[in-house]
């Protein structure tokens, strides 16, 4: 594996990629149907780019507070990608995707990163990462300024090097997309069109 970091190897994570998160969708984002369609064509072009494609899905069974008849779209929030829905599903855009791993995160608790997902053998997203080699991350999805955020940053904290593919990501409100990329920037993401790779 030592041999393996020094070389790098380079993981696509495509984060919360979910018709609930697209337009039509319980918490829908402007842009989110247009971020599918992209991710899905960019995956499919550059493929030859990543040792490993990864997918992260928002997966509520029973979240707790995390969702709200009365949300403060803070902490709470409407009732989203609730298992055994359509829109907890990956993005038809994404049916040709054939991610190496996938995990989904937030049954019973509120999740925006996705390295608190499990895949279904149950290992984190951080483990199987760090033991299939992987030093650097392309982080592509929805929303730019909550998960996608989220998962950089921890990314990051694991001694990962994190790219954001802004071109491919998009957030809730232009404002906290602003904020997120300062956040993003300032742990030490860079921030990149995916045309200038």
């Amino acid at each position: 594996m030592s041999e393996q970091r020094t070389q790098g190897r380079r993981a696509l994570v495509v984060v919360d990629v979910q018709p609930t998160f697209c337009e039509g969708g319980a918490l829908g984002v402007a842009g989110g149907n247009a971020v599918a369609e992209g991710v899905a064509r960019y995956a499919a072009e550059h493929r030859d780019r990543y040792d490993l494609v990864v997918t992260t899905q928002d997966w509520h069974v029973d979240p707790g507070a995390h969702f709200s008849d009365t949300p403060d779209y803070v902490d709470s929030w409407p009732p989203h990608a609730v298992v055994g829905t359509a829109e907890a599903e990956l993005h038809p855009a994404l049916a040709d995707l054939r991610p190496d791993v996938s995990v989904k995160k937030g049954e019973y608790a509120a999740a925006y990163s996705g390295f608190e997902g499990l895949d279904l053998d149950g290992r984190a997203l951080g483990t199987i990462l760090l033991e299939a080699g992987v030093t650097d991350v392309d982080v592509v999805g929805i929303a730019e300024s909550h998960c996608v955020r989220a998962t950089t940053i921890d990314a990051l904290g694991l001694g990962m090097r994190a790219r954001v593919l802004t071109d491919l990501t998009v957030p809730v409100t232009p404002e906290q997309g602003e904020a997120a990329r300062a956040a993003m920037t300032e742990a030490g993401a860079e921030l990149v069109d995916s045309s200038a790779l």
